[in-house]
């Protein structure tokens, strides 16, 4: 038993969950499940259920959202949703490009730091 070695290396299901807690990430996951997993209409529910817990675990839900969740997951388990797929197609077949973006509001420390980060590199690029 002395021969165990713990991982060296976290799981992806962490990794992913840490890179959840930046709003902008999180949006973004949220928009291609939407946009590009129509064929896996499941999978909206699991991407959904990893930013809850991302928030859950950074302490960043508030009540309300969780019962929004808590509604949303029992229709989403009942309709795999289908429904918001269906929409997503027909808003693409009118020409609209469904986009999920952050409220000015939700940006955490980390997600405003690395906008700012981003910023100071193209002022940099642009001298």
């Amino acid at each position: 038993m002395n021969n165990v070695k713990a991982p060296t290396s976290r799981s992806y299901q962490e990794l992913l969950i840490a890179s959840l807690r930046n709003a902008q990430e999180s949006a973004g996951y949220i928009e291609v499940t939407l946009t590009e997993a129509s064929d896996e209409p499941k999978l909206l529910q699991m991407v959904l259920k990893d930013v809850i817990d991302s928030r859950l675990k950074f302490h960043n839900l508030s009540e309300s959202a969780k019962l929004q969740w808590e509604k949303l997951d029992k229709m989403l388990t009942a309709s795999s949703g289908s429904e918001i797929y269906c929409f997503v197609e027909l808003l693409e077949a009118l020409g609209f490009k469904l986009g999920i973006t952050v409220e000015d509001g939700d940006l955490g420390g980390e997600s405003e730091s690395m906008i700012e980060e981003s910023k100071l590199s193209q002022e940099t690029a642009n001298l």
